[in-house]
């Protein structure tokens, strides 16, 4: 099981390559409030001076430290194995400014490579020294001299954070090679403080407290809670905020640092035992240097050795279970057991990403080998989906709205279908308007019948109306036939989205496609009204049922009016003085015995109509002119009986008319629209996108991918690369590692 620790230092270093934490990888977090002895608690681990000391914030960025065991054979191997991939060789060593050695090497594969990174046993042809450290940031530069590796993480840090006490939340990563260390991975955080100093912002309370749950809130990390004796452990800020991303306390390890500066009279005996406040994972009490010490230029061997003197003077019962090197294997069996228990998850974990950036690399295509042929492919794909979407056999189909050929069929049948239906046949007319015209029709001369005329004036001013809607269809399927462009261009081929200029030039010719042919649509519309308008006629075969309907209703209408009327008629004609004088033709008296009290019912009701107290004109006779145009003419009258049956046999013809008309107009406009627009715009539309577009001089111009799509693909290529590379480093271990 002590295998595994190196392995997740492995996944690490593979992932910090391509800058990205989507995976959360089990390590040991250090968190506490400002000068409580966290860096302090790490040198001890590591047995050396390399983390900057002094009093107040010292600590401004995320260190992420891995403890890297090796034995004092691989330290002085003067040759290299072979590493797992082979492309890194470090080479020749110098001597840096201060008197340091370091050794640098060359890269013969790019940059990123984390091979070297990975394999202690090659780093340089040549290292005397047994320790060594090397930073992610500085590629392949060896560290040998622990106090150019302190100087370092001054120096990176002020790079990012300043000079003056500022903080950020960019790690530094630091990897150290020694015999004297266990494996282990470690996160030395800011200390929690609470007043801002020097160029510290008013919220760095808040910052540093958000630095350090964005680390202790991975649920694979352990947590170090450290926090010194000299204080109450109840007002300790480290345990308080663990245990809000831990309240379980299952992986939270409580540190006591200072012991020897207790208060004379108090021990720490209740604290380490437990007894104040349990932590599950356990209490471990350490003793650090001073910083008296620190500058005396003590050790850290010395100070090991100091404390476990201190421990076995002042709790003898529990020094073997305190100290820095207690806590460095008490440390270490945690994080391989930690590791061991996620490490299931985090197999599935790569897995499944792995799968997801495989995808979405497929999604970006390949870099452009063959222009003219990736060109033609493209303008070709885009014009079957186009036409697909039209027929409905797309391969993305949307499900939250209509679109394509479904919806040109609602605008056909739905939307025009109802707008023609909602068109009143006599809208905008009314009785006295289908009397003027009934009379303008007829001249200087009252008419017998209903003039033909006014039938076909009424008419085509109705039909004319059944226009604007039918150019509104034409309108709504052109605008379909624009939104199909963008439905393309964002379901079914994202290639598209690779090359904006090609996909703005086929946007702009299939544009002008359907704005060319809006115009020759439009006057067909346009046509096919005029073609109503211009003979009416009142032959067709629908009209003249109608019209024959219609003239069996009058009819019987009629005699239904004479019969009621004939009793009456005939008791006047009895009772009239001289009525028996009237001789009678054969065959003719019952007609004039039905129109002459009909004729004379109209007269009456005509003067009783007439105003009774209404002014005579004056005569002519009495020497005054008369002005016919003075008399006035009323406005609204009751309408004769004749004139009521004239104006309700129009309406009837009109209404029986226009509906013949509007079936018509229903039925072919939405043909013309589909021959002269859709069709057309199908048919010729690839042609159209090759003539315009399949040209030599345009081929560099139009696959021209954009910034961000090359930089998505490398980004996705990269981090597959590192996913392979994590799932082959997880395949790896063997069942035999984990217990």
């Amino acid at each position: 099981m002590e295998a595994l620790i190196p392995v997740i230092n492995k996944l690490q270093d593979v992932f910090n390559t391509v800058g990205a934490d989507i995976i959360q990888l089990p390590q040991i977090v250090v968190v506490g409030t400002q000068s409580s002895g966290k860096s302090s608690v790490l040198e001890s681990l590591v047995g050396r001076d390399l983390l900057p000391r002094g009093t107040g914030v010292v600590t401004r960025r995320p260190l992420i430290l891995q403890l890297v065991h090796v034995s004092p054979e691989d330290g002085r191997k003067t040759a290299g194995d072979e590493n797992e991939l082979g492309k890194d060789e470090v080479m020749g060593r110098k001597k840096s400014s201060n008197g340091s050695k370091s050794c640098e090497g060359k890269e013969k594969a790019r940059k990123t490579d984390p091979a070297t990174w990975k394999n202690p046993r090659h780093l340089s042809k040549e290292i005397d020294a047994e320790e060594w450290g090397k930073f992610l940031h500085t590629k392949n530069k060896i560290y040998t001299d622990f106090d150019e590796i302190r100087q370092e993480i001054e120096n990176e840090t002020e790079r990012i954070s300043g000079n003056n006490k500022g903080i950020s939340p960019e790690p530094i990563h630091l990897k150290i090679f020694s015999s004297n260390v266990v494996n282990l991975t470690l996160v030395d955080l800011p200390g929690m403080t609470k007043v801002p100093v020097g160029d510290q912002p008013k919220d760095i309370e808040l910052q540093i407290r958000e630095l350090i749950l964005q680390f202790i809130s991975n649920p694979n990390s352990i947590i170090l809670a450290v926090t010194a004796a000299n204080t109450d452990m109840a007002t300790s800020e480290a345990l308080k905020i663990a245990r809000e991303v831990d309240p379980d306390g299952r992986r939270t390890l409580a540190v006591i640092t200072k012991l020897d500066l207790m208060d004379a009279g108090t021990d720490a005996m209740d604290v380490l035992m437990g007894r104040v406040i349990p932590v599950k994972l356990g209490i471990i009490g350490v003793v650090n240097r001073s910083q008296l010490d620190i500058n005396n230029k003590k050790s850290v061997a010395d100070s090991i050795r100091d404390e476990y003197g201190f421990l076995q003077k002042k709790y003898p019962s529990l020094a073997n279970r305190n100290g820095t090197k207690y806590l460095a294997r008490t440390l270490n069996r945690l994080l391989m057991h930690h590791i061991r228990d996620c490490l299931p998850e985090l197999k599935t974990r790569i897995n499944v990403l792995a799968a997801q950036y495989q995808s979405l690399l497929n999604s970006y295509g390949e870099p452009v080998e063959d222009k003219s042929a990736t060109l033609l492919q493209l303008i070709t794909k885009f014009a079957t989906e186009y036409c697909n979407t039209i027929e409905g056999t797309a391969k993305y189909i949307e499900t939250s709205e209509l679109c394509g050929g479904a919806r040109i069929c609602y605008i056909f049948h739905e939307t025009f279908g109802r707008t023609l239906e909602s068109v009143d046949p006599l809208g905008g007319l009314n009785t006295i308007d289908i009397l003027t015209a009934i009379r303008n029709a007829t001249g200087p001369r009252p008419a017998l019948f209903v003039p033909e005329v006014s039938f076909e004036l009424l008419v085509k001013r109705q039909i004319k109306r059944l226009e604007e809607p039918s150019l509104r269809c034409v309108e709504l399927v052109h605008e379909e036939m624009q939104r199909i462009i963008q439905h393309c261009s964002n379901y079914s081929t994202q290639e598209l989205l690779r090359f904006p200029k090609l996909h703005d030039a086929i946007v702009e010719v299939v544009t002008c496609l359907l704005r060319r042919r809006l115009p020759v649509t439009n006057e067909m519309v346009h046509n096919l009204v005029a073609i109503e308008l211009a003979y009416i006629n009142t032959k067709h075969p629908d009209f003249a049922d109608a019209c024959g309907l219609m003239n069996n209703n009058i009819e019987e209408q009629r005699r239904n009016r004479l019969a009621r009327e004939l009793p009456s008629a005939v008791a006047r004609d009895k009772a009239a003085p001289g009525a028996g004088d009237v001789s009678q033709e054969p065959g003719t008296g019952n007609w004039r015995g039905m129109l002459k009290p009909s004729k004379v019912e109209e007269i009456s009701a005509e003067e009783k109509s007439k105003p009774a107290a209404a002014p005579l004109p004056a005569s002519p006779q009495k020497g005054h002119a008369v002005n016919l145009l003075d008399v006035p003419v009323p406005v609204a009258r009751k309408l004769s009986a004749r004139e009521q049956r004239d104006c309700e046999v129009i309406e009837r013809l009109i209404k029986s008319y226009f509906l013949i008309v509007r079936k018509n107009i229903q039925d072919s406009v939405p043909k013309a629209v589909m021959h002269f627009l859709v069709n057309h715009v199908k048919d010729t539309l690839q042609s159209e996108l090759v003539g315009q577009l399949y040209k030599s001089l345009l081929l560099d111009d139009l696959l021209t991918e954009s910034e961000d799509m090359a930089q998505r693909r490398k980004e996705a290529a990269d981090m597959l690369k590192a996913l392979q590379r994590a799932s082959q480093i997880i395949a790896e271990i063997r069942e035999t590692h984990l217990w």
